[in-house]
């Protein structure tokens, strides 16, 4: 079994969880997913089966989120789950809230959450979260946010629903809490749904329960060529015997590829390869071959 799977994560359970169903269905130990997502957010989640898995560094890594956020709290998770705090009671209008929110679009600095399974000295932060320990120099990153519209906003209740795109490692408990400093008023993340992650969206998903055997699994399984976005070339049979043997090939038409990062190599529509092109010349360099 060769190819990936368009996973819509419930709410409540882990990646890990979702991987775990999964080699437990197919009877599949090289099974992968990517981007992680917490328990309590659902949506897409892309996950690599079998020798797919060794595809996962040439997915697409932009991302799509809907989130949901309420005004006038705070918490160590950045989220409802965690320690809930209420700042105050001021209402901000809907005006004030798109203002903040353009200042967040573009390429802004994040410190990620304390409670995130990032690394620090050997250990996960929210291990050391847990333990009471929140380091002060918790590394910042650098992310791009490429939208980010609101969708609802409530007055009243002073909550909102906001979309956002972003780049891989953008937390939006982060970009929520940041937004919440800004207005003056506190800010946590309620709900999130992952919309997208590269050529994966949530249209196209399927609903982890609806994986009941199989059979079900491999009607749902992607070919790695609808979701790598590098340019394909299909090679002959010759030049497929001469991949088996991992021995190199030349292009026609090179120029075509001229700016390709990388070439998704095929034959009979299955994904055989994938090659760099090399400087100046028609030659291909193979990166990794998916045929034996």
């Amino acid at each position: 079994m060769f190819g990936f799977l368009n996973i819509n994560k419930p709410v409540g359970i882990t990646s890990h969880d979702v991987v775990s169903v999964l080699r437990r269905i197919t009877k599949i130990k090289q099974i992968g997913h990517t981007g992680t997502l917490d328990p309590m957010a659902e949506g897409v989640l892309p996950v690599a089966i079998g020798k797919a898995a060794r595809l996962i560094e040439y997915l697409q890594e932009n991302k799509g989120y809907i989130a949901e956020l309420e005004l006038g709290k705070i918490s160590d998770t950045y989220d409802i789950e965690g320690s809930v705090e209420f700042i105050n009671g001021r209402k901000i209008t809907k005006d004030e809230f798109l203002a903040a929110l353009k200042i967040f679009k573009g390429e802004i600095i994040q410190t990620p959450p304390a409670f995130s399974a990032l690394h620090y000295n050997g250990k996960r932060l929210y291990e050391l979260a847990r333990e009471g320990i929140i380091p002060d120099d918790i590394p910042k990153r650098t992310v791009q946010i490429t939208k980010l519209d609101l969708i609802q906003f409530d007055y009243e209740q002073q909550t909102a629903k906001i979309e956002v795109n972003c780049s891989k490692g953008t937390y939006i408990r982060s970009l929520i809490n940041d937004l919440g400093q800004k207005l003056e008023t506190g800010a946590i993340m309620t709900a999130l749904t992952r919309t997208q992650s590269g050529l994966f969206t949530i249209e196209n998903s399927v609903k982890l329960d609806a994986l009941s055997d199989i059979e079900e699994v491999e009607k749902h399984l992607i070919n790695p060529i609808e979701v790598l976005s590098y340019k394909s070339y299909k090679i002959s049979e010759f030049e497929y015997q001469k991949i088996r043997h991992g021995q190199g090939i030349e292009i026609k038409n090179d120029e075509y590829f001229k700016e390709s990062q990388y070439i998704c190599l095929t034959f009979n529509s299955n994904l055989c390869a994938i090659a760099q092109k090399m400087p100046e010349s028609s030659k291909l360099k193979i990166q990794k071959v998916f045929v034996s």
